[in-house]
């Protein structure tokens, strides 16, 4: 199966609409220069993994994946918001992402840290003027903020630059956070929007959650094996910095053998959902596939 490029289509299509700044005010002041720093890194390409999934939820429980745009928009911008953070020289200190250079590479330390400030604050915005009802809206704004705060993604990045050697219990959980949470976050969003119900989410929430270790999983394999192109960043960064990864860890043929378990359990999990799961499948084994 390939990767539901027409649902990537639709969130491209739907990012290049949005722009954050109405231009100079009557005093003159002009953030235009924050927009396009903003837009660079949200417009910088890839296969939108986070709002495919989401529209891809919205298939599987029966609705119009054009309805659940705004909720992916928002989710993709999160997560740009976490890459121009996590490249900054305080954190990850990379040059390349997606290939070009990064925001502070091209704008400055200072202007990068406002655009992805900016890019987190208008996701918020955007999710929580969705036309739904405002319980449901309520849910997937905590959800996108869970998934963002402490115990997500900021506290996976605290734990990464500053917990001491980590074992493989405290590995998982570090990416269960960084990476986990805004992964199934992308599926939990669409469900909470739709009001289904506890017992039809539970399958394809414990799918997100077998996927999001599996992005993980390869991406730290993909680290030693890919290159630079390949790669769209620096191959080789995680070993640079001392970071304990899946490779470091268990080897990397054991690190290749705990993707295909993961990968297997997913699919196990999506099996029992029902509905049109074949794009959360592709998406699965796009995920998979990058390192074989």
């Amino acid at each position: 199966m390939s990767y539901p490029e027409d649902l990537r289509q639709l969130v491209d299509d739907h990012l290049e609409t949005i722009h954050f700044s109405r231009g100079a005010g009557p005093d003159g002041a002009d953030t235009t220069g924050l927009d396009e720093a903003m837009r660079y890194s949200l417009l910088a390409g890839g296969k939108r993994i986070r709002p495919v999934l989401c529209l891809a939820t919205a298939k599987a429980i029966g609705r119009d994946p054009e309805e659940f745009l705004v909720a992916a928009g928002a989710l993709e911008m999160v997560h740009t918001y976490s890459l121009v953070h996590d490249d900054l020289p305080a954190m990850d200190d990379d040059d390349l992402r997606r290939g070009k250079p990064t925001s502070h590479v091209k704008y400055g330390e200072a202007v990068a840290i406002l655009a992805g400030d900016g890019l987190f604050a208008e996701a918020i915005a955007a999710l929580a003027a969705v036309p739904a009802p405002p319980d449901r809206v309520l849910e997937a704004v905590a959800l996108l903020c869970s998934a963002t705060g402490v115990e997500g993604m900021v506290g996976g990045q605290y734990i990464d630059v500053s917990a001491p050697a980590l074992d493989a219990e405290g590995l998982r959980h570090l990416h269960s956070l960084k990476t986990g949470r805004l992964i199934k976050a992308s599926v939990e969003v669409a469900l909470a929007l739709d009001g289904t119900d506890g017992a039809t989410r539970e399958p394809i929430q414990v799918f997100a959650t077998q996927i999001g270790l599996l992005f993980q999983i390869v991406d730290d394999i993909l680290d030693v094996t890919g290159s630079d192109e390949e790669l769209g960043k620096p191959q080789g960064s995680d070993e640079r910095h001392g970071k304990v990864t899946y490779v470091s860890l268990y080897g990397l043929d054991r690190a290749r053998s705990l993707a295909a378990e993961t990968h297997d359990q997913a699919l196990a999990a999506l099996a029992g959902a029902g509905g049109q799961t074949e794009d959360l499948k592709r998406i699965a084994d796009y995920i998979y596939s990058r390192e074989q």
